[in-house]
């Protein structure tokens, strides 16, 4: 397995959503991007903090769940947290919610504006512990990329 150049997708990142002032648009584009350049994946998408509850936003990938509650599973816990959370094997993590059951790890890097989590990028895997730190740091880099620009 191959890792992305993170600098590089962190590049693209900017060029892609640069002008673009639809936050929809641009979840849409950055899961689209970040699901063709990873490998060993199944799942990439955002998942929108409305109401108490984190809604399915744009994603690539089979259907899924559409309503996360704060704290529930691991986008809620990282939402709820306002941290990354990388799990190697997703079967191990208290109250796991299985919208796929083919995905055995995920990582969900909080996006933010004005420091307050208004969505996360959940991105799962089939393998088992996909996710090294080298990935958190460079997922987080392009979600920094894609906050500087859309919210700049």
């Amino acid at each position: 397995m191959n890792s992305p150049c993170y600098d590089t997708l962190a590049k693209q990142t900017e060029a892609l959503l640069a002008g673009e002032d639809d936050f929809v648009a641009a979840m849409a584009n950055f899961s689209a991007l970040v699901n063709d350049n990873l490998d060993d994946i199944n799942w990439a998408g955002f998942y929108i903090f409305k109401q108490d509850q984190l809604v399915l936003g744009p994603f690539q990938g089979k259907v899924a769940c559409t309503r996360i509650p704060m704290g529930r599973g691991v986008c809620g816990t990282a939402a709820a947290e306002n941290r990354t959370l990388r799990i190697a094997d997703v079967h191990g993590f208290d109250g796991h919610i299985a919208c796929d059951a083919a995905s055995n790890s995920e990582i969900v890097i909080p996006v933010r504006r004005d420091n307050q989590v208004i969505a996360v990028l959940d991105i799962d895997s089939p393998s088992l512990d996909r996710f090294s730190e080298t990935d958190q740091i460079g997922l987080e880099k392009l979600v920094n990329s894609f906050e500087k620009t859309l919210f700049a």
